[in-house]
């Protein structure tokens, strides 16, 4: 049978070589005219790969190792022997007397596989002698939770009226949206709107930019209108609640979040960093910082979602006024 040989140059980029040596062998794939490309992965190769992904914290899509068949642009990668152990393909050889060539950079154990390979490998085979086909069956089980978790996300975009994401950016979101789930901020762009997650929640936002605020002054009018955080501060009399006005000395000023603010909602309880009072009433990190609080002087009188501190707060009976922030 013929064969065509391509010689490429591997760049890395900021990347691994066993990443770039991908990077540039995918680019000859894509290259050659044909609907499907087989490729010689097995067993082993899978296995390693499940196990090196792992070891490096992947997410649903690298524990689900290497696909059988993948779609390449319009065509397809397929991988037949992917459930072949690497020993049954060279019994097979051997038998009928086929030739073959060991790469000598299979040797070089400074490369992750490799030493996966020929350290780690034998002594997990000595105790465990199928983990291969273990860690191939797990990657099976992640492989349908990845497709399930891609088709939920796929829904969710479409009851918000987003757009289909291609596959590589489907990954991606999902691959943010699971680092999420270990305490990372997320904020992804597609289709004009924004996917921020939040305690276990997905929430679409419109994107839009931040416009910078300055601080504004309060002077007793019942709406103060606050076009720069995409809201209004409305004010109305209550009698026992919100601020009692008589407290604050030289009026209150809008200002937004600098960091270290603290606030006592209790009388009971010590004064606390807005940080821990935010995350105790569920506000999201990227709300925090677009809140308009009150101050007087360098004191916080009011936050948003939590209230007035102690200091300034209406007794109950006596005149009061409430501050609602509305978007």
């Amino acid at each position: 049978m013929p064969i065509t040989v391509r010689r490429v140059r591997v760049t890395r980029e900021g990347k691994g070589l066993e990443a770039a040596a991908r990077v540039a062998r995918y680019r000859c794939y894509r290259a050659l005219r044909a609907e499907a490309i087989a490729l010689g992965h097995q067993l082993d190769d899978q296995a390693e790969t499940v196990l090196m992904n792992l070891l490096r914290g992947a997410g649903l899509a690298g524990a689900s190792g290497m696909r059988p068949s993948v779609a390449l642009g319009e065509k397809r990668l397929l991988r037949p022997l992917l459930e072949v152990p690497r020993e049954a393909i060279v019994r097979y050889a051997k038998a009928n007397r086929l030739e073959w060539i060991e790469d000598e950079s299979n040797l070089d154990e400074t490369l992750t596989r490799n030493y996966l390979r020929r350290r780690v490998g034998p002594l997990l085979t000595a105790r465990y002698p199928r983990w291969r086909e273990s860690l191939a069956r797990a990657a099976r089980h992640f492989a349908r939770a990845d497709a399930d978790a891609n088709r939920m996300l796929r829904v969710f975009l479409a009851h918000h009226g987003l757009r289909a994401p291609s596959e590589a950016k489907l990954a991606e979101m999902l691959r943010q949206l699971s680092g999420a789930r270990r305490g990372g901020r997320v904020r992804i762009a597609h289709d004009g709107k924004e996917l921020r997650a939040y305690r276990g929640h997905v929430i679409v936002k419109t994107a839009k930019s931040e416009t910078p605020f300055t601080a504004v002054k309060w002077s007793g009018e019942s709406r103060l209108v606050l076009p720069q955080l995409g809201g209004e501060l409305r004010f109305r009399k209550k009698r026992g609640e919100g601020i009692d006005l008589s407290k604050v000395i030289g009026g209150m000023t809008v200002r937004l979040r600098s960091g270290g603010e603290r606030l006592q909602l209790d009388a009971k309880r010590p004064r606390r960093t807005l940080k821990n009072l935010f995350q105790e009433a569920g506000i999201p990190p990227w709300e925090r910082e677009r809140l308009p609080l009150l101050f007087s002087g360098a004191d916080l009188v009011w936050v948003p979602g939590l209230g007035a501190d102690i200091r300034y707060r209406a007794a109950a009976g006596s005149k009061g006024t409430l501050p609602e922030w509305k978007k």
